[in-house]
C-alpha cells in the first residue's frame, strides 16, 4: 500500500478528537436550548446546516474566531464550549466503586430532544404536587423496564 492510500484510510477511520466532541456536545446543547434548529443557527453564522451538523458531532473542528461568533450568536461565553471538560489531572483518582460523573447524566439527558422537551414541559408546571406525581410515575415506569 502506498503512502496516499495510507493517509487516506487513516483519515477516513479518524475518530473525533474527545475535546471536539465535547465542545460539539454544548454547541448543541446550547442550540437546543435556545430553541435554534441547525439551519436556523447555519443562517446566522453564515454556513450551511451540514457544518453546524459536523462541528455537533465533532467532525470538524471549531476555530477559534468561529467558537467566538458561535458564542455571540448562542449569546454565552466561550468558555461555556468547555464547561465540564475533564482535563488530564481529574482522572488520576481512581474509579473503584465510585459513581459516574453525574454531570455526564445530565448532560446526556438534556442533548437528547426528549430530555430537552421534558425538562422544559416540567418547569412550567407550578403545581409542586403535580410535579411530585409525575416524578413519581416516571419513577414507577422505569422500575417496570426490564434491565439490557
Amino acid at each position: 500500500m502506498n503512502t496516499m492510500s495510507q493517509d487516506n484510510n487513516n483519515i477516513q477511520t479518524r475518530k473525533p478528537n474527545p475535546i471536539d466532541v465535547h465542545v460539539g456536545g454544548r454547541i448543541r446543547l446550547r442550540r437546543m436550548m435556545s430553541g435554534l434548529s441547525q439551519e436556523r443557527l447555519g443562517e446566522q453564522m453564515g454556513l450551511t446546516f451540514q457544518q453546524i451538523q459536523k462541528y455537533e458531532k465533532g467532525a470538524n473542528r471549531v476555530g477559534a474566531s468561529r467558537l467566538f461568533q458561535l458564542a455571540q450568536v448562542l449569546k454565552v461565553p466561550v468558555s461555556y464550549f468547555f464547561d465540564d471538560l475533564e482535563s488530564d489531572h481529574d482522572n488520576l483518582q481512581p474509579a473503584g466503586f465510585a459513581e459516574p460523573n453525574s454531570q455526564d447524566f445530565v448532560l446526556e439527558f438534556l442533548n437528547s430532544r426528549e430530555g430537552l422537551e421534558l425538562n422544559r414541559a416540567f418547569v412550567k408546571i407550578q403545581n409542586p404536587q403535580v410535579r411530585r406525581r409525575i416524578l413519581d410515575l416516571i419513577k414507577s415506569l422505569s422500575e417496570d423496564s426490564p434491565s439490557p
